[in-house]
């Protein structure tokens, strides 16, 4: 059968490859003319995945039989325009998609549902300092319509406001921005699959992130179990809420909610596998293969199963650990390899975004990853070691000899995240 995907970077690579694996043929469509999901595809057409008729015409150019993408979230929303056009199976109808890509209709859907949101407002072009005379800082300003903390800044004056709004305008389409109250806070995500219009929660993780000058919100890490898993039964009715709310009918969802002394909030909503490589982690903890079943359903091939037709317990005593590493600039001459890395006690999963040769720039938001590990222990003590003792092998050489690697400070028995992590001062 032939699967268009939308989106060939390595948030799409383990789709692709377990797509060609389970002996389907990949359309892939990516902007990019060499992506990393390319040698695994029959197909590639160079197109944006924003682009909806051009993607409506590469579907009915190839025939496919289904369309999806994962780790993203612009392309959902064309992923259900492509499906409605050619009546392909999607978990998604095209209202719904626009409501989980675009942060307007989110806001103001969680609004009306009584869902808990931090304050907030929109901002045209034509804002000006005095319009926000009144606005408690800090804020932070996103575009509605954009992924990757691309133009998401956290900011403490209304001249900075304004002066912030040109470059977050340019990493949207929409005509206004979203701005925040910042919400000093913990961030926990959510991943669930629904059925019926039940959701059934797979994992809650610790979101980890640095931030420095305004770029706030640089993912580093994702925890299991997560610190506030005691607070499930909430989090379940938030998510159930969210459901209902959203009128999501089907398949995965991915929730971002921020915990802080005023409760916990929602901060954003996504119809999609997350991109912290869940498709590999959310399999190991609970057994239930959250890729096969987006590909499968995309395709038609059966019916989707509710997480708990197929899942075990998830695994409490486990303790798991995404760790997202960044590097400062410099060319690269080498790299540890995958093999070694792979072979160290604790790593299920490695993979780099980088190569050799290429010239890496200054961290400006999460687009910037070097490269992931995903590694697991019975215990916290033994994935803490196992973590350290990662990065100790793990090198990004320079020209000069030097490792390009942002080390994080030592994990610390009876610790979930590092003593203080390094990426912030390093991109000063």
């Amino acid at each position: 059968m032939r699967l268009q995907i939308l989106g060939g970077g390595n948030n799409q690579l383990g789709a692709i490859r377990r797509a060609a694996e389970m002996g389907h043929e990949v359309v892939l469509v990516d902007y990019f003319k060499n992506p990393p999901g390319r040698i695994y595809a029959t197909f590639h057409e160079v197109v944006s995945t924003f682009d909806v008729e051009k993607n409506i015409d590469i579907a009915k150019k190839y025939g496919v039989d289904g369309v999806m993408t994962m780790g993203t979230d612009q392309p959902v929303y064309t992923v259900a325009r492509v499906a409605e056009a050619l009546k392909l199976p999607a978990f998604l109808d095209v209202p719904t998609a626009r409501a989980v890509t675009n942060k307007e209709i989110m806001k103001q859907i969680m609004t009306a549902n009584q869902i808990p949101t931090v304050p907030y407002r929109f901002l045209t072009k034509a804002a000006r300092v005095e319009d926000l005379d009144k606005i408690p800082f800090p804020v932070v300003i996103k575009p509605l319509d954009s992924q990757g903390q691309r133009g998401v800044f956290k900011l403490t004056t209304a001249t900075a406001v304004i002066d912030s709004l040109p470059e977050t305008f340019s990493f949207s389409r929409a005509d206004k921005v979203l701005l925040e109250s910042y919400y000093r806070s913990d961030e926990i995500t959510v991943s669930a699959w629904v059925d019926k219009g039940v959701p059934a929660i797979l994992t809650i993780t610790d979101r980890e992130s640095f931030s420095f000058d305004r770029n706030i919100g640089i993912c580093y890490a994702h925890e299991y179990p997560s610190r506030h898993q005691r607070r499930e039964p909430e989090i379940r009715a938030l998510v159930h809420s969210i459901t209902r709310a959203f009128k999501i009918k089907a398949g995965p969802l991915y929730v971002q909610l921020l915990v802080g002394e005023q409760g916990i909030v929602v901060n954003e909503v996504a119809g999609r596998i997350g991109g912290a490589h869940e498709d590999i982690f959310i399999p190991y903890l609970t057994g239930f293969d959250i890729l096969d079943r987006v590909i499968n359903f995309s395709l038609g091939i059966d019916a989707v199963l509710a997480a708990g037709d197929q899942t075990r317990t998830a695994r409490v005593n486990e303790h798991l650990s995404v760790q997202l590493f960044f590097a400062k600039p410099g060319k690269i001459t080498s790299l540890t390899s995958l093999e070694t890395l792979r072979k160290l006690p604790g790593v299920i999963a490695a993979g780099y975004n980088v190569a050799a040769g290429q010239t890496l720039e200054t961290i400006a938001n999460a687009t910037a990853r070097a490269g992931y590990l995903v590694m697991a222990g019975t215990t916290e003590r033994a994935l803490h070691e196992s973590i350290n003792q990662a990065f100790r092998a793990l090198k990004i050489i320079d020209e000069q000899g030097q490792n390009l690697v942002i080390q994080p400070k030592a994990y610390r028995e009876g610790s979930s995240q590092p003593a203080k992590m390094g990426p912030g001062a390093a991109t000063h």
